[in-house]
Formats: C-alpha cells, sequence, structure tokens
C-alpha cells in the first residue's frame, strides 16, 4: 500500500512564493489599515514583497513541502 502524501500548508501557501533559485518571497506586513499616521514614503516601502529570512526559511519550507 502506498503511503500517504504530505499536504502542504494553504494558509502558507496563499502567503508565500517560491523563486526560481529556491528563495522565499513573502509580503511586507503593516499595510491593512491605520494607514493615516503612516507616512507617503514609508506605505510606499511596504509596497513591495521581499525575500524571507534565514531564520524562518527552513521552518516555512517544511510547511510549504518544498
Amino acid at each position: 500500500m502506498a503511503k500517504a502524501k504530505m499536504k502542504s500548508h494553504r494558509g502558507a501557501m496563499k502567503r508565500f512564493k517560491l523563486t526560481g533559485t529556491g528563495k522565499v518571497k513573502r509580503n511586507k506586513a503593516y499595510k491593512s489599515h491605520i494607514l493615516t499616521k503612516k507616512s507617503a514614503k514609508r506605505k510606499r516601502g511596504l509596497r513591495k514583497a521581499t525575500l524571507l529570512g534565514s531564520a524562518d526559511l527552513k521552518r516555512i519550507k517544511s510547511v510549504l513541502n518544498v
């Protein structure tokens, strides 16, 4: 009998994307509400996605089943 496959974490799949080189992309936090007190420069910096730090990389890749 075949062993069951691991399921990937669906919430993590929606939040993280893999790059071609195997790095993990994520969106920045603090962009959803209470935007009036944040400067335009700060909000502009929060738009673009960034790469995941090395501290969380192993954990996130395991839930993505990569």
